[in-house]
């Protein structure tokens, strides 16, 4: 049984981090960012571990935030877009609560990036070239990775709020108060 952590996970803009405080502030819980303990620990923000450093030094940087982070429990912790991809630090999360997807559209995605402003800055895992076709390949290359998550949220057309109070309710119906399976159940073959 994992720890009692809940996990947000998902591509990125797909509200992980705002979704996280807000269900940490309705349940009394500790909220966790991973990336932003990675920009506290490195003393400078993503693009910049990501230009000077590389993936590959941000990637470690991740899987160490992770596994502190995942200490203990009774925490809502919000996980960067790639980190699930990651086998290492997919499996620490896994093994510490129950993991929800956030999902969205491509679309959405690229319009939350963007707020709808073609020159606005764009995520160092995009790259220099159309963001929307990144997004596309990026949700590919992660969805198998993603379909590890105890539960997917679509956050499209949902706000931050909407998302909380669906993702309590799977967690409250499901999770805490599992339906017991036939074998378990009063009458049920033992």
């Amino acid at each position: 049984m994992p720890a009692d952590n809940i996990i947000l996970v998902g591509f990125m803009a797909t509200g992980k981090s705002h979704v996280g405080r807000i269900i940490a502030r309705l349940t009394g819980r500790r909220a966790a960012d991973i990336d932003e303990e990675i920009v506290r620990r490195a003393r400078k923000p993503i693009h910049r571990i990501f230009s000077e450093d590389g993936e590959a030094v941000f990637r470690a940087m991740e899987r160490h935030a992770t596994f502190s982070l995942c200490d203990g429990g009774n925490k809502v912790i919000s996980a960067g877009g790639g980190a699930f991809a990651q086998e290492l630090t997919r499996q620490v999360l896994l093994e510490s609560g129950t993991v929800f997807c956030l999902t969205a559209l491509p679309e959405t995605i690229h319009h939350r990036i963007t707020r709808g402003s073609p020159n606005a800055a764009v995520r160092p895992m995009l790259g220099d070239g159309d963001p929307l076709v990144r997004i596309r390949e990026l949700l590919d290359e992660r969805a198998d990775a993603y379909d590890h998550a105890h539960y997917a949220v679509p956050t499209d057309d949902q706000t931050p709020e909407q998302v909380a109070d669906a993702i309590l309710e799977i967690y409250e119906s499901h999770v805490q108060n599992p339906r017991p399976s036939p074998a378990q159940s009063p009458g049920g073959s033992q």
